[in-house]
């Protein structure tokens, strides 16, 4: 049985939400963890979809564990297994696909409003504008034929689409009590941040409850739609033989 497998390199940016709603829609998941030594998959198709999370690395630090993503992530788009990323994981996507990562203008560290374009509102259950969760210093262009699905005013390419394959610079995945620990991990840079972007560490954190539960109301079916182009086992059944 083929399961989806999520790929995690942060002890902080963990599946959350997402996972959540995988196994709701009775997806098996397989969380693998190769910045803490876990071995790389060979080959895309062992898998119905690959999920990349978010890092604390650059997707230009030479690591053995990146380049292998990367090269895994090649495989998935000549095979059409769909792929979704956030943050780190957008930006392993997009280099695979050919664009280029680079240096952002500014921070974007907190809550930002971000405009859904045309092509991304059936995906985010037609929203137009949307309020998101970052955490990044690098950005993305759009690979050869993707269409961009979020603009910010300090990030223009928050979110593509290509074919199945799905990116977005920020994190949807979040959840309140994520969020929190996150903050209090990071509270010391965010302190030592300034820009436009960037948040402090105590409006990160206002109305938190209220900003997840919004931000998750839009996930739900950004996740439903993304696990619906996956290739389900035929033996499978929605909470049936269900694991970890």
């Amino acid at each position: 049985m083929r399961s989806i497998a999520i790929l995690q390199h942060d002890p902080l940016q963990g599946p959350g939400f997402l996972q959540d709603c995988l196994r709701a829609q009775g997806w098996d998941t397989h969380v693998i963890r190769p910045a803490f030594g876990d071995p790389m998959p060979q080959h895309s198709r062992d898998f119905a979809g690959l999920v990349v999370l978010g890092s604390d690395h650059s997707v230009h630090d030479r690591l053995g564990w990146i380049v292998a993503e990367r090269a895994l992530l090649r495989d998935a788009l000549a095979h059409d297994v769909p792929v979704l990323g956030h943050c780190f994981g957008a930006q392993q996507l997009a280099m695979a696909a050919g664009a280029r990562v680079h240096r952002n203008a500014w921070p974007n560290v907190g809550w930002s409003r971000v405009w859904v374009t045309p092509d991304g509102r059936a995906l985010l259950g037609g929203a137009q504008t949307l309020d998101v969760f970052n955490w990044h210093y690098d950005t993305f262009e759009l690979p050869a034929g993707a269409r961009r699905t979020l603009y910010g005013a300090h990030c223009l390419n928050k979110g593509f689409r290509l074919g199945p394959h799905l990116g977005f610079q920020c994190h949807l995945e979040v959840t309140e009590a994520g969020v929190r620990r996150w903050c209090e991990a990071g509270r010391a840079e965010v302190q030592a941040l300034r820009g436009p972007a960037v948040q402090t560490w105590a409006d990160i954190q206002r109305d938190l409850g209220a900003r997840t539960a919004a931000l998750q109301a839009v996930a739900r079916e950004t996740y439903r739609q993304w696990a619906g182009s996956l290739t389900r086992p035929p033996l499978l059944r929605v909470g049936v033989g269900l694991g970890v």
